[in-house]
């Protein structure tokens, strides 16, 4: 999701020669985008404190309802509203942590998807353990994390701090996720990849000016959430929620006239303004591949 225009073909190695035609996933985005903005679904996040308002504006961007609820108290009574649950491990406590068994036990009783995001996942003890406490317990629709974070839960990835730090091949990262998991995995990077039991995708939108925000890929799992409440394939759901938010990504730091190419704060503020345009301004441009 931050790659570049110059990186693309290579990123793509033969995923480039399985192209559907472009107007194929561009109706898919337009339908789900539709469906979100029709059906208005409430997306309950437990979510790190840095990235909490980020997500929450990200989400109305979409068209859809955010909540955050995260005590132990309330979060079932929370998750039984919503239509899809995104748990986020970038702040972790054991409060949090119980928060995030009930309300994804909450989910599972009444069929809610639910994306994990293992931040961090590697980097210390307590995120890895947690991580893999919630996949062991919980019916995880979609894993979506960096090379580094998916790669350490299935013994083959590094991370520094929640960066990832080695050399992992996300495609491999993501099949060993999926299918030790049972589940959709998303290793997003220069060229997102989603694997699940139907297929897989490759996923070439972005800029790297993501790169260059707090919470990026928290916001890229939030929109899988988002895009998750239009029903539908996960894996395909997921790769184009990678896609529009990439695509967005894209316009907000194009240079235009009258303004120049962004730094990174104008960069955040004009991703919410491409996101919230997405359903008038179309997904043309959007770039996915089956793999």
């Amino acid at each position: 999701m931050v790659a570049l225009d110059e990186e693309q073909p290579a990123l793509l190695g033969s995923a480039g020669n399985h192209l559907r035609p472009g107007a194929d996933f561009h109706a898919d985005a337009m339908r789900s985008l539709a469906h979100i903005a029709e059906t208005q679904p409430l997306i309950h996040h437990l979510t790190n404190a840095v990235v909490a308002n980020d997500v929450a504006n990200l989400t109305l961007a979409f068209g859809a309802r955010p909540v955050m609820a995260d005590a132990p108290e309330e979060v079932a009574e929370m998750t039984a509203m919503a239509r899809a649950l995104v748990l986020n491990l970038g702040t972790p406590s054991s409060a949090k942590i119980e928060a995030m068994l009930i309300a994804g036990r909450a989910a599972a009783e009444r069929g809610i998807p639910i994306v994990l995001d293992p931040v961090g996942a590697g980097g210390t003890r307590l995120r890895t353990t947690a991580a893999l406490r919630l996949l062991a317990e919980l019916p995880v629709a979609v894993l979506r994390g960096n090379r580094g974070e998916l790669g350490a839960l299935v013994g083959q990835g590094s991370v520094s701090g929640v960066d990832a730090v080695g050399g992992e091949d996300p495609e491999s990262v993501a099949r060993a996720a999926a299918a030790r998991f049972s589940l959709v995995a998303a290793v997003t990077g220069p060229v997102d990849v989603v694997i699940g039991p139907s297929g897989g995708f490759a996923v070439a939108n972005g800029r790297a000016l993501l790169a260059r925000i707090t919470g990026s890929g928290c916001m890229a799992s939030a929109a899988i959430g988002i895009f998750l409440s239009a029903g539908g394939d996960p894996a395909l759901q997921a790769a184009l929620a990678l896609g529009m938010y990439g695509l967005a990504a894209e316009r907000a730091a194009a240079a235009g006239a009258g303004h120049p190419a962004p730094g990174p704060g104008t960069f955040r503020a004009r991703l919410l303004d491409e996101i919230a345009a997405l359903n008038g301004a179309g997904a043309s441009g959007i770039r996915i591949a089956d793999l």
